[in-house]
């Protein structure tokens, strides 16, 4: 049997605990000093809303405290605590509770006040019953359909950002399968010099029964370069099969001069390097990061091209890196009109680090749009010609990573972007010709 959850404290009485509402009925609270309004309001609504009953300010606020309230009729007129105290502190405890005012003593500033602390309704007394049922149904509808509203509003909200993350997931895909399109192309390189040694071996044996003097030592020199080709193909399929399977939790590293390398061969073939000058630096010393190579690649190709698409007029990029052997303390970037610090929690700071720069002497980043670059979907591109993703998958990236990314820029001096990695120092492996 459903039982009314009906509170009626007495002063010097303690009020016994509510019985939780049923999710089909609204909860309704009453809020007046005088006994007789209390009691004529709770035969009225006893048989449509759970019902709590406060005989002053004080108790109300704590009535609402400890339950879902969906509707308060308040009494302007009351000992201590007045309706419109009430009304104020009620919407503290919850903003889109819905409140119906009672008063025998109508004031213009009374009615601005409960306006302006956004009541719903204001009844005058004495009130008869189809007027103060009416008024409560009301604040029941608007209070249910403010809840459709803010429920639908969370479900768009959280769908938006499905379809970011997926749009931004697919984005990743796309970059990679660039990426693993220009392996490809990098295998093809060694494999079309393997075929060509192999026919200039097939010419030269062909006809003799035996390899003797000049003829022996070209075909010593071309199986040598067979197999160097042959030894660079699988390398370079090892290196990135090694990169596919690597998982956040492998500890992975990745030797830079080869990433860099990797870059160049990436950055030969994009049209947007073709009426500009990309110089590559390698470090004097090679390092590994600990970082996924395929990830670190993206991050790269992802910061040139878009130092590349700063501006349609021919300009130069450079990418570098030096390895600071200090620890470096995250709280010295402080963001202003021409900097940004992204990822800084994410960076121990401890030595060694690695610091990667990509920097152009294009146009550089108006200090209105820089907070915003790394913003999903925001591009200043185009629409047929920029996604608006490529700096916010740098960002992820590089969050998985755990490492940081600072940029600093000056409208007519270009813009530096550097990224920041935990850096080992090791024998470099060697170099394949």
């Amino acid at each position: 049997m459903n039982m009314l959850a009906t509170l009626n404290p007495e002063p010097g009485t303690d009020a016994p605990a509510p019985l939780p509402a049923p999710d089909s009925r609204g909860t309704l609270l009453i809020v007046d000093d005088e006994d007789g309004p209390r009691q004529s309001l709770k035969v009225i609504f006893k048989g449509d809303y759970e019902l709590l009953i406060a005989h002053d300010g004080a108790t109300a606020i704590d009535l609402a405290q400890r339950h879902p309230v969906d509707v308060a009729v308040l009494d302007i007129r009351m000992a201590g605590m007045s309706g419109i105290e009430v009304l104020e502190r009620l919407k503290f405890v919850d903003p889109n509770l819905e409140v119906v005012m009672m008063t025998a003593f109508e004031t213009a500033e009374t009615m601005k006040q409960a306006l302006r602390l956004r009541a719903s309704d204001y009844i005058n007394k004495p009130f008869d019953v189809s007027t103060i049922r009416a008024a409560v149904a009301r604040a029941m509808d608007r209070r249910t359909l403010a809840g459709e509203i803010r429920k639908t509003m969370a479900q768009l909200e959280q769908l938006q950002k499905d379809l970011n993350r997926q749009k931004l997931e697919d984005q990743i895909i796309r970059d990679r399968g660039e990426i693993y399109a220009s392996i490809i192309h990098d295998i093809n390189g060694p494999l079309t010099i393997i075929s060509g040694q192999i026919q200039m071996i097939n010419q030269h044996i062909e006809a003799r029964r035996t390899l003797l003097g000049e003829d022996l030592e070209i075909v010593k020199d071309r199986l040598k370069r067979l197999t160097r080709q042959v030894t660079a193909c699988i390398e370079i399929s090892r290196r990135y099969l090694q990169f596919l399977r690597q998982s956040p939790g492998d500890n992975p590293r990745v030797w830079i001069n080869q990433i860099l390398g990797d870059l160049e061969g990436l950055l030969k073939v994009h049209p947007s390097t073709r009426s500009n000058q990309v110089l590559i630096h390698p470090l004097p010393e090679d390092v590994t990061v600990l970082a996924n190579g395929t990830d670190l690649i993206q991050i790269l190709l992802n910061l040139t091209l878009n130092a590349l698409q700063a501006t349609p007029e021919p300009h130069r990029v450079e990418i570098s890196g030096q390895l600071l052997n200090h620890p470096m303390d995250v709280a010295q970037f402080r963001e202003s009109p021409g900097e940004q610090f992204m990822n800084g929690d994410s960076l121990k700071g401890v030595a060694p680090l690695l610091a990667l720069s990509v920097q152009d002497n294009g146009p550089g980043i108006a200090p209105e749009v820089l907070p915003r670059i790394f913003q999903p979907f925001f591009t200043t591109q185009p629409q047929a010609q920029g996604t608006g993703l490529g700096l916010t998958i740098v960002q992820r990236l590089l969050n998985e990573a755990h490492g940081a990314l600072h940029v600093h820029s000056q409208v007519g001096r270009g813009s530096v972007f550097t990224v920041y990695l935990q850096a080992r120092t090791a024998t470099p492996a060697p170099t394949l010709i």
